[in-house]
């Protein structure tokens, strides 16, 4: 019967001028919703956000939204029984054929504009959603929901000219088998498809449920907080309607009023509930006797029937069905023009970008223009180091900085081996520092660990005893001070070596940790990192490149300050240290707040002077001539045989000033004791340590860290990466895929220029028809 129908309406629309007008109406019209279709299809698969007139279905799991859709198709597909629309959001394009008297239903392919074939019978378009959906969130990794839409197209001489994204159901509770976030990650996915302000929101609610008591209703008004562009339907109306005697009970609940802006009028629906039916023509037929039913209640089995002249064109799938329609038709004309505008802003800025990617890609090859373009990012990333050594408040210190304990830990260096846990925290340990900050507080924190160096346990008794006997005899009466020296020298290499070592680590830590905070700012600064971003390789190399400078800097700080370490424990220095006074243990006292910083800088200035700047302010008060004639203050005297003053000059100026030195036991003799030989061997450790702290360390780890990071480090690195062959050097640019991810990123723009530049040619032919 709706074939023989079917086509007697087809042969008409061509036998009489009226029909002809209504069927260049009806073509017009197709035109217009076929090409908005078309390019819907195409943002999706291009990964496109064109702002195209969509209605987006959300409601709960169990409010009607799969019947209301198999009501506008016009076909039933079984879509309840697999809960097709509870993975992913299914974008349903119905277009009104009336020469297609079966429905054709074909899916779009993923991550592309082609439509596949017609899926045959239509009832098994739910089986073809659900294998699509399984496979996908398969490759996923097996999650619950997906945010990338199916696109199914709908053909059909009983559909309108419609668009709707069918979203997943509200849910309270997962099901069985479910992760426990599912109902969140369906909340969060439905409020995305809802949110863009072109889109129309068809809200589906049970009419069993007061408008009041709505679970989803907030939903909705998260995203359109004064229903500006939301349709309500009250769904499931026939059962609310057993519950109402008088007029106005009804028009009270069709009303809303109380509970619903009034610039809302909500629609009540009811479909039929029987499954049992078999054919699609059963199927609309049941749709019109349910519409007809509904209004003969409230006509007839109503007392007073209800205000038909106000709420009549809201009762009803039809007029559901009418008024989407043309809202939506009325949406695409106004859009039109500004959709056109979109489409060529669009094609001008992808056509620029894949302009850019060709040259890119030639560039590839070009081994000098790379050369060039490397030298330039690896010169401005060594500058972004040597600014941030200097000081710099650019980058941020919560997402860069580190403070000690951070940086102890990531550092994986020694922990001031010898000195108690806990004793050395530098003044401002709790902040985030990095760069130069950092590498003074370092410094600082090494200072004090030198200071809470004590005089190592483990010069037992027997070792000392072994010295003093090996000296029995010997030197006369200094005896006793040669074997001090030897215990003061072996304890000082002992307990300050390893902290040298520790000092090393640390601070070349502190550096490597510039580069990525300077590849940051130079692709900030002069945005040449992002034309290098395919070449790993390169960026692999220059990594290494400077790692490998910090680690020969590390080599010789290490090395160095051996040789000083050497140098403060030699003979020539324990002959100076007899006119050194003795500094004592200075007292490490607990780092001052930031808020206290004001009341304690009188007393950070005391701890200072008590502790690292004790043996200095005394080196330079030693006078070793009294007549004015020796060295001066704070130098010492080059006894050295090439520059050894004669020695009737010696003589008398040990004559009239001898420093006061008392005389050492000779072991064995009366008052010679060990007690004696490690109290002058610990004097000796606390100049050798003074010694360390204030003046060799410090200076030696400023210039062979600090100094060639300012002045050597562009060029050790440009020597590294760029004095190469060209074939060695376009080996990092070659490698890993490069090349290949260009070309592929050049032919996806290519194909994106091709659909846009079709879609918008299909709409400036339409332009021609509005």
């Amino acid at each position: 019967m709706d074939g023989s129908h079917l086509r007697e309406s087809t042969q008409e629309l061509f036998e009489t001028s009226e029909a002809q007008i209504r069927y260049r109406a009806y073509r017009s019209e197709y035109r217009r919703y076929d090409a908005y279709s078309r390019l819907q299809a195409a943002a999706v698969a291009m990964g496109e956000s064109l702002a195209i007139p969509e209605i987006v279905a959300i409601g709960g799991q169990s409010d009607g939204k799969s019947s209301l859709l198999e009501a506008f198709l016009g076909f039933r597909f079984n879509v309840r029984e697999v809960e097709m629309g509870t993975r992913r959001p299914l974008i349903v394009q119905m277009v009104h054929d009336p020469t297609a008297a079966e429905p054709r239903c074909r899916l779009q392919e993923e991550d592309s504009d082609e439509y596949g074939p017609p899926i045959v019978p239509e009832t098994g378009v739910a089986d073809a959603i659900q294998r699509r959906t399984e496979e996908h969130l398969r490759k996923l990794g097996g999650i619950a929901v997906s945010s990338k839409p199916i696109v199914m197209r709908a053909e059909y001489a009983y559909c309108p000219n419609l668009t709707i994204i069918d979203t997943p159901g509200f849910i309270l509770k997962a099901k069985t088998g479910e992760q426990d976030n599912t109902p969140d990650e369906i909340m969060s996915m439905v409020k995305a498809q809802a949110s863009p302000p072109h889109r129309m929101i068809l809200f589906l609610q049970q009419s069993s449920v007061e408008w009041a008591s709505s679970l989803w209703l907030r939903v909705v008004q998260e995203v359109d907080p004064y229903f500006q562009r939301t349709v309500i339907v009250a769904s499931k109306f026939d059962n609310r309607l057993k519950e109402f005697q008088e007029r106005w009970e009804v028009d009270k609940y069709l009303s809303a009023t109380g509970y619903l802006p009034p610039n809302v009028r909500p629609f009540f629906v009811a479909l039929p509930k029987d499954r049992v039916i078999q054919s699609s023509a059963e199927w609309r037929r049941s749709m019109q006797e349910v519409d007809t039913a509904i209004f003969k209640h409230l006509r007839e089995g109503i007392k007073g029937g209800f205000d038909e002249e106000r709420f009549s064109s809201r009762i009803g799938f039809t007029n559901l069905k009418k008024f989407l329609e043309e809202e939506l038709s009325r949406r695409y004309r106004e859009a039109a023009p500004a959709t056109l505008a979109l489409l060529q802003e669009r094609c001008d800025a992808v056509s620029a970008e894949l302009a850019a990617s060709e040259i890119r890609l030639k560039a590839a090859e070009d081994v000098g223009a790379l050369r060039r373009a490397a030298m330039k990012y690896a010169d401005t990333v060594a500058r972004q180091v040597v600014v941030l050594l200097q000081g710099s408040a650019e980058p941020d210190p919560m997402q860069h900085g580190l403070t000690t304990d951070e940086e102890r830990a990531a550092s994986r260096a020694p922990q001031w081996p010898g000195v108690t846990p806990g004793v050395v925290q530098p003044l401002h340990c709790d902040n985030k520092l990095f760069g130069g900050a950092a590498f003074e507080r370092c410094l600082e924190e090494f200072h004090m660990a030198v200071n809470g160096t004590r005089f190592p346990s483990s010069m037992s008794n027997d070792r000392i005893r072994n010295i003093m006997y090996a000296y029995k005899g010997k030197h006369h009466n200094g005896g006793t001070a040669k074997a001090a020296e030897d215990i003061a020298r072996l304890a000082a290499k002992e307990a300050l070596g390893p902290l040298l070592d520790a000092a090393c680590i640390r601070l070349a830590f502190i550096l490597r940790r510039l580069y990525d905070i300077a590849a940051d700012r130079a692709a900030a600064t002069m945005g040449s990192k992002e034309n290098l971003h395919p070449y790993i390789a390169f960026h692999a190399a220059l990594r290494s490149s400077h790692q490998s400078f910090i680690s020969r800097l590390e080599e010789q700080a290490r090395a160095m300050l051996r040789t000083h370490l050497e140098a403060a424990t030699s003979q020539f220095a324990m002959n100076m240290y007899l006119h050194v006074p003795d500094p004592g243990d200075p007292v490490i006292e607990s780092p001052v707040s930031s808020d206290d910083e004001d009341d304690g800088a009188a007393a950070a200035a005391e701890r200072k002077a008590d502790g690292a700047e004790v043996l200095n302010d005394r080196l330079k008060a030693v006078q070793l001539g009294a007549d004015g004639a020796g060295p001066g203050p704070g130098r010492f005297e080059d006894n050295t045989p090439s520059r050894r003053a004669p020695k009737s000059r010696r003589v008398a100026l040990e004559k009239k000033e001898k420093p006061v030195v008392a005389a050492p036991a000779i072991p064995g003799a009366v008052g010679s004791t060990a007690d004696d030989v490690v109290s002058a061997a610990q004097a000796l450790f606390r100049k050798i340590r003074c010694a360390v702290a204030t003046q060799y360390a410090p200076a030696t780890l400023k210039s062979t860290f600090l100094d060639p990071m300012t002045d050597r480090l562009g060029l050790e690195t440009s020597l590294d990466l760029f004095a190469r062959s060209d074939s060695d050097f376009g080996s990092m640019f070659s490698a890993a895929g490069a090349v290949a991810a260009l070309a592929a990123k050049r032919d996806m723009l290519a194909r994106r220029v091709e659909g846009l530049i079709k879609c918008k040619n299909e709409f400036q032919e339409l332009a021609k028809c509005l």
